[in-house]
């Protein structure tokens, strides 16, 4: 199969308190490995395709086969969506520095600015999805949501950071209380490996 469920870059527990050790183990182990799992499938009919990237497929989705389009943009966003996810966290969390602290700067003010922005699209994202950080095609950061697991590269966009806002990303911790998770993930960010996605 083309497309594998990548490890965890770090423990499960790498995240406690604020993404406890059983929902990294469940959205790791179950979620995301039904993603690729469903990827794969979709594409089983499809060899030139599962052949590049996923990030290439993404980018490219217009010309994904009618047929098996939605369950790549479903599958595929999802596990793009989720490594990107896993990487970006279990760091120390804080403000970024050097160039994206001050693309961070200029676009929204400052840090608050840009925590208020992702905590805002993705209180205000109806049902389940994401809420971004991106750089344009031109270079400037943006902030902004999407909904499933669409991903910000069929828009041309490059995704730095995302938080997951489907309700198995936080429920068994924060149950209906998305605001306090939105919130509290900004502990547990690695600014450095955003600042490598900028």
């Amino acid at each position: 199969m083309p497309f594998e469920l990548p490890p965890l870059p770090y423990a499960a527990d790498k995240n406690e308190p604020t993404i406890d050790k059983q929902t990294m183990e469940i959205h790791h182990g179950k979620h995301h490995a039904a993603y690729v799992a469903n990827l794969n499938k979709a594409l089983e009919a499809h060899s030139d395709l599962a052949k590049k990237s996923i990030e290439q497929i993404l980018r490219e989705i217009k010309s994904v086969p009618d047929a098996v389009r939605q369950a790549v943009i479903n599958n595929g966003g999802g596990h793009h969506n989720h490594t990107l996810f896993w990487s970006t966290l279990g760091g120390s969390g804080g403000e970024p520095t050097g160039k994206l602290g001050d693309a961070v700067k200029s676009a929204f003010g400052g840090f608050p600015g840009l925590q208020e922005k992702m905590i805002d699209a993705g209180t205000k994202r109806f049902g389940s999805g994401w809420s971004w950080l991106v750089k344009t095609a031109d270079g400037k950061l943006e902030v902004y949501s999407t909904a499933n697991q669409d991903s910000p590269l069929m828009e041309g966009k490059t995704p730095l950071f995302g938080i997951d806002v489907w309700e198995h990303a936080y429920y068994l911790k924060y149950q209906n209380r998305r605001p306090d998770y939105l919130k509290a993930v900004w502990s547990v960010v690695n600014w450095d490996a955003v600042s490598k996605n900028f």
